[in-house]
């Protein structure tokens, strides 16, 4: 029924049958409303959209996990449900592919059910580019690998997004990345440039396993992997030639394909994830902060955040372009109402002179203090080097790195570096600032003289029937946990009684796993 503004009055009568198969009147609304029809018009949309979306696997309450959720189940029946799956990507099962099905389906539930929550947004846009492409929709699990389904997923080597872009390949395939704008993180755009990637990379390999190796690491390291391996264009024959973290990635995409497809079998259900069934794009012609939508529109500005993660500033910086801002149906039509209301709102406190100078509560990203740790400061002195300062500190090279957003060994005198220390043992860690050199040496049993001679460390009677490995320089519990099977730094930890601060050694001898 087609509702025609302009009309003085207009009775709405709801028509319904009685038992008998009578007609019977429901209600009847007088007086014509515009505001209210609006809102009718809104909510039925929105209904509309709640009954046709795939929200079959979000519950309120997830149901107590039963046998089901606790066990692996025979290897007969993984692969049969691989074999079913209908797809032009080959899925392998073995080993390699089991540990990772046990990883999401038994001791990760809790992370996957949020990510199945999140898949309710997401997939839906990596759908539509893959399926304009013809190409495997099954691709769309390649994010729940790099990212998670965050689209401010960081990684220390500087790729972004939903998808892991790299600064220069995002560029490369007509991602904008600049002061205000990052499209890494813009899910249908990043979605597009890693579709038109991944198109390139199966024009070279035609073989989508290499393809997704290649996504990982590069096609470089997949081409030295195939001339190692003596011209093998199969993945798992060209598997030990591969970078460690890409021998593990198409095992972990195999899984991920498998837990989603599978997720009601093993109990697993989505956690809502709080964002729209229903979202629609408005065209920003001029500058606008979110903050100004927030205010007039009365919705919370993380809420804004989160459908428009691609803007760095809580700036759409429309001047020259528009610009798309993703909001919820309901406020899209909101938005289109009072449009010019919302662009005047506060305009010269956000845009003095029409400028895009505002300061919008914009801090750069850092990483939140660890759980039961505090924040001391370190000055950088002549002669100090990144490792030497995490040895004094008692923390890995790689946080202290990640925490100041380090490249490489590359610090300056004067510079400041936070440090994230256990509370209790604060006033400790804050004297190492004003010693001297030759006394922070004597910290971790080294003489000032050299920086390179760890202390000795004592030797360990080996059990017969446990697995030992010796640490080697540049090791740390969490990579030497990924060359085995089935073991967690944690474990390596409960063997060794390790605590969650304690530093290993060069030399040093770690029990690992029970032999078979």
């Amino acid at each position: 029924m087609w509702l025609k503004k302009g009309l003085l009055s207009l009775s709405i009568v709801m028509i319904g049958l009685s038992a008998k198969g009578q007609t019977t009147v429901i209600d009847t609304i007088p007086d014509y409303n515009p505001e209210y029809l609006d809102e009718c018009l809104d909510s039925l949309v929105n209904q509309w959209y709640v009954s046709k979306s795939a929200t079959n696997l979000v519950l309120d309450s997830i149901p107590v996990n039963d046998s089901i959720s606790k066990y692996s189940l025979p290897d007969s029946v993984y692969i049969n449900r691989l074999s079913e799956i209908s797809s032009p990507i080959n899925y392998t099962f073995n080993s390699k592919v089991k540990s990772y099905i046990e990883l999401y389906t038994i001791k990760r539930r809790e992370q996957v059910q949020t990510m199945l929550g999140l898949s309710q947004y997401y997939f839906p846009m990596f759908e539509e580019v893959l399926d304009s492409r013809q190409m495997p929709i099954e691709l769309k699990y390649l994010p729940i690998i790099e990212s998670a389904l965050n689209p401010r997923a960081y990684s220390r080597a500087g790729a972004s997004g939903l998808w892991q872009f790299m600064y220069y390949t995002g560029k490369q395939y007509g991602l904008r990345i600049d002061s205000y704008v990052d499209e890494r993180r813009d899910p249908y755009r990043s979605s597009v440039a890693a579709a038109d990637f991944l198109q390139d990379l199966y024009d070279i390999y035609k073989d989508w396993l290499l393809v997704i190796a290649a996504y990982n690491c590069g096609p470089g390291n997949v081409n030295k992997a195939i001339r190692r391996s003596g011209g093998h264009r199969d993945f798992w024959k060209i598997y030990y030639h591969l970078p460690k973290e890409t021998r593990g990635y198409v095992p972990a995409f195999i899984a991920a394909t498998y837990t989603f497809t599978y997720a009601q079998e093993h109990n697993l259900y989505a956690v809502a994830s709080g964002l729209p069934i229903a979202t629609d794009t408005i065209m920003v012609q001029q500058p606008l902060h979110l903050k100004q939508v927030s205010e007039m529109l009365n919705v919370n500005l993380d809420y804004l955040r989160e459908l428009n993660p691609q803007y760095r500033r809580d700036v759409v910086p429309a001047k020259k372009y528009a610009f798309p801002l993703r909001l919820s149906f309901n406020l899209a039509t909101e938005f289109a109402a009072y449009e010019d209301t919302i662009y005047a709102h506060k305009r010269n406190n956000y845009f003095p002179g029409g400028a895009l100078v505002s300061n919008p509560e914009y801090t750069q990203y850092t990483p939140s203090v660890p759980k039961d740790k505090t924040t001391v400061w370190y000055t950088v002195k002549s002669g100090d080097a990144v490792g030497l300062i995490a040895d004094w500190y008692d923390v890995r090279t790689s946080d202290l790195r990640y925490w100041n957003n380090v490249r490489g060994n590359l610090i300056k005198v004067g510079q400041k570096l936070a440090v994230y220390v256990p509370k209790h043992k604060v006033d400790y860690y804050k004297k190492i600032n004003q010693m001297s050199y030759a006394e922070k040496q004597r910290l971790n049993g080294r003489s000032s003289g050299s920086t390179t001679t760890a202390s000795k460390t004592q030797p360990v009677k080996e059990d017969s029937n446990y697995i030992y490995y010796t640490v080697r320089s540049g090791d740390s519990l969490w990579s030497i946990a990924q060359k085995y099977n089935g073991v967690s730094n944690s474990d390596i930890m409960r063997l060794n009684n390790l605590s969650s601060g304690a530093k290993i050694k060069p030399g040093q001898k770690l029990k690992i796993k029970p032999k078979a």
